[in-house]
């Protein structure tokens, strides 16, 4: 049983999101645009926790907070029930189906509706004890925030992971241990026996006490002092973690990143500790929040790989990160959603390995070494031009060589700046290996003087055909007539109005419109495929 989508609407800085998860999620995203929204809009879906009228979005009275998630191969979770009444509850409300919607809203929080598709339509009231049942029938969810302190993990204390597995473990080992059961017989010897020397003078002081006690309340005739049989989770109140990394030391007294790898570690060790020994076999919900803190880039790959391993055995991973380590390596059933705010609102949205590099450069700040060298660069003048083409090439072109998309980020100035950092950054033994390779396609220059100064500095580029100007003043002026723009508007859209209208340009243009109706962006992108590297 898993996740197989979740929908999200006017949760803090969401207004809607939707996303079709895999066994292994990766959210990448700039500070502040909304990747722990998203999932602290899971942890309210779970647990509703916190104000309700704090996560509208907007801080908008009216606006209906809701997260729905849809769950599939539930037949699979239903079969891994122990509890036979829980599990009879839940097979009687779902039958046969393999998925169901469940959602919770803002206006009835208390508790979750599940989607009847018999009647197309929610249930207006669930079933009694549902909610019970229902807990016991969902993948454990498990949300690893920023805000925990790694430590709080590691000891003992009230539910935590290390308080459930050292209980399972040692309540079963316990039972049955000899020394144990002698231990308890002693207690009992010293504290309760009457004739225990400990028991006697207790109760010399217990009546002691009655007789002052009588005095203000005749009707009293005894008071007794006993000691109860410490409760087995006492007697681990005062456990701690240590390690022994050559330095043996407190776990608190351990860097930052050995104390986040280590809360991490106590999860996944958890995780696998239900499954053997509880009487469940569910899988887990692991929801991370920037796993990567406090690690160095080689511990952030083996944290992937460990993940990954989970997410093999059934489990799923949902991780938000700032680190290309975490981005780079493709594997199967991992998605890659970019999560950026436009117009003050969250987006989320998978990736495709065409847009890779820029979420890795543009996004994370990554380093080239964290990827293969592509077949070759367009260079073009903005964002939206990068957002479009992209687009463009997914839909249209996947089959034609990976070529990397670049936004100079401004005008002809900034465009020679971005080619000539190709041509050093890829300069191995002296003599760059994309000079002439890489494409410029720039948007028509009304300064034609500084057009061919530029040309004439880098005359290969004309010489080689590898420099196109586009017959219009901004992509937006360069658009077919659905998404086109006059000069007067374009001025007045902002960046945000930009990146969206390149967004539904790319989704809605059919490859022979582009083709024809914005042959020299075509031309440039045909020579880029022309002189890439095989």
């Amino acid at each position: 049983m898993k996740i197989n989508k979740i929908t999200v609407t006017n949760f803090r800085s969401i207004k809607y999101a939707e996303i079709t998860a895999d066994k292994f999620n990766v959210f990448v995203g700039q500070n502040n645009h909304g990747k722990t929204n998203f999932f602290e809009a899971i942890d309210w879906f779970y647990g509703a926790k916190g104000d309700i009228d704090k996560i509208r979005f907007m801080r908008d009275g009216n606006a209906e907070v809701c997260v729905e998630i849809e769950f599939s191969e539930i037949q699979d979770g239903i079969a891994k029930m122990k509890n036979e009444k829980n599990k009879t509850a839940i097979k009687n409300l779902l039958g046969e189906n393999d998925t169901v919607r469940v959602k919770r809203i803002s206006s009835d929080s208390k508790t979750r509706k599940i989607f009847d598709t018999n009647k197309n339509e929610w249930l207006a009231k669930n079933p009694t004890g549902f909610d019970s049942a229902f807990n016991d029938f969902l993948p454990k969810f498990e949300y690893v925030s920023t805000q925990i302190n790694p430590m709080e993990m590691a000891k003992y204390g009230k539910n935590t992971p290390i308080a459930n597995m050292l209980s399972g473990v040692l309540t079963a080992i316990l039972e049955q241990n000899k020394d144990y059961a002698a231990f308890r017989e002693k207690f009992d010897e010293l504290f309760t026996a009457p004739e225990s020397e400990v028991r006697v003078k207790l109760d010399e002081l217990s009546g002691k006490v009655k007789v002052c006690l009588e005095k203000q309340f005749p009707d009293c005739n005894k008071v007794v002092f006993e000691v109860a049989e410490p409760v087995f989770e006492d007697l681990l109140k005062n456990f701690d973690t240590s390690i022994d990394d050559g330095v043996y030391t407190d776990a608190d007294e351990k860097g930052d990143g050995m104390q986040r790898a280590l809360m991490l570690a106590i999860i996944q060790t958890y995780a696998d500790f239900r499954r053997e020994h509880e009487e469940t076999s569910k899988f887990f919900l692991f929801f991370i929040d920037e796993g990567e803190l406090h690690l160095h880039p080689s511990a952030q790959r083996k944290l992937k790989n460990a993940l990954l391993e989970l997410a093999k055995g059934g489990d799923q991973v949902f991780i938000n990160t700032h680190s290309s380590v975490l981005v780079v390596d493709e594997h199967d059933e991992q998605t890659i959603f970019k999560v950026e705010k436009i117009n003050k609102e969250t987006n989320i949205a998978p990736i495709t390995e065409i847009e890779k590099p820029f979420v890795v450069y543009e996004l994370l700040g990554g380093s080239p070494a964290d990827l293969l060298l592509p077949k070759n660069f367009l260079i073009v003048e903005g964002k939206s031009d990068l957002e479009f083409v992209n687009k463009v090439i997914e839909r249209h072109y996947s089959e034609k060589p990976r070529v990397q998309i670049v936004p100079a980020d401004g005008d002809l100035i900034q465009t020679q700046r971005s080619f000539n950092a190709i041509v050093q950054v890829f300069k191995p033994l002296e003599t760059s290996i994309y000079k002439d390779k890489a494409v410029i396609f720039v948007d028509k220059q009304a300064d034609i003087t500084q057009r061919d100064t530029f040309l004439t500095n880098h005359a290969n580029l004309q010489t080689n055909g590898q420099f196109f100007e586009s017959t219009a003043a901004s992509i937006e002026e360069y658009y077919p007539t659905t998404w086109q723009k006059v000069a007067a508007d374009v001025k007045k859209m902002s960046g945000d109005d930009k990146l969206n209208q390149a967004k539904s340009a790319g989704d809605g243009i059919s490859k022979i419109d582009f083709e024809s109706q914005m042959p020299k962006l075509f031309e440039a992108l045909s020579k880029c495929w022309e002189l890439a590297y095989n």
